[in-house]
């Protein structure tokens, strides 16, 4: 088995606050194979756009890693200079970001932005063009070469998401982070990007680290998924095995919260009942106890570990499935 592209180990973040210190990830363990889509979902404040921002090394001042590794490469970027770490971005390491509008510079067209992503090739004008109407194309935009002189407000929400795409994809990093690219999208249009990321990847035999909070996405494109819950990861595996036989509760009732779930038609969604802890003062015991229909004593004193195996659970009833 070859080396993952990325590992995180025992990774820890937080924010000091006027309330004290916010520990927004504690001890996030997972890798990321080469040439795999690994899904990481959860509801908001879970820590997904924390933990991107710790891979980029693009956090808030604010904010500082407690412990732990990101080993991309074998490498642990949390060690290199902000030289190195901005040579990486970009070159090995690509983002396509949640709202394309914003990622992509409203004054600029198209045809300069995806030349100045070309910045570090070495390629003549000529070159870079030809290049960028090339990857236009690999994502399905229409009459490449007439995009190239638009503005992104000359562009549907659908177009811009694949113009972010085709520039983040341009150098053909190792690992690409799609930050819920498609949640500013319809269903039409997401269905068509979603097939559009997976044939790419296939192309160009990159690892693909996807957050989203839309389960029926991460059923569609991911190969594994990653389950976290305030700050932790309370389950992972392959996205077949997690979506079927969901082991942690959390992983069940947030399955249960989807509406393609939902039998028959109703006035009333699903919820998970209860509120998020509070991250400056994190409770003792299970995160996920105080909302826990299955909670127990042990529960309130011995926080869990995730158990051993291919198919991950952080629950003290890791049988809850069966």
């Amino acid at each position: 088995m070859s080396a993952p592209i990325l590992e995180i180990r025992d990774l820890s973040v937080g924010y000091q606050t006027e309330r004290g210190y916010l520990q927004a990830l504690r001890n996030v363990s997972f890798t990321v194979p080469e040439g795999k889509i690994i899904g990481i979902v959860g509801e908001s404040g879970c820590g997904k756009s924390t933990l991107i921002s710790s891979i980029i090394r693009l956090l808030a001042p604010n904010a500082s890693i407690g412990n732990g590794a990101i080993l991309f490469k074998g490498q642990d970027l949390l060690g290199l200079s902000p030289g190195d770490m901005r040579f990486l971005r970009g070159n090995e390491i690509s983002m396509v970001f949640q709202d394309p509008m914003t990622s992509l510079n409203p004054v600029l067209t198209i045809g300069r932005q995806m030349a100045d992503v070309q910045h570090r090739s070495g390629a003549s004008y000529i070159g870079k063009r030809s290049r960028s109407l090339m990857m236009l194309e690999r994502v399905g935009i229409p009459d490449p070469a007439s995009q190239l002189g638009r503005y992104p407000h000359h562009l549907s929400g659908g177009m811009r998401q694949r113009v972010a795409i085709a520039m983040a994809l341009m150098t053909e990093p190792s690992l690409l982070i799609a930050d819920e690219p498609t949640t500013a999208l319809d269903a039409t249009l997401e269905v068509q990007i979603i097939a559009r990321l997976r044939e790419l990847q296939r192309d160009f035999g990159c690892s693909i680290l996807f957050i989203s909070h839309h389960l029926g996405v991460i059923a569609e494109l991911c190969d594994e998924v990653i389950v976290m819950y305030a700050g932790e990861v309370c389950e992972s595996g392959s996205t077949r095995e997690v979506f079927l036989g969901p082991r942690h509760p959390y992983t069940q009732r947030l399955l249960e919260c989807d509406p393609a779930r939902i039998p028959q038609r109703t006035r009333h969604l699903p919820v998970i009942e209860g509120s998020l802890p509070d991250l400056v003062d994190v409770p003792r015991g299970c995160i996920f106890r105080e909302r826990c229909a299955h909670s127990m004593a042990r529960c309130a004193t011995e926080r869990p570990g995730l158990s051993a195996g291919l198919h991950l659970s952080a629950c003290h009833l890791p049988d809850l499935a069966s």
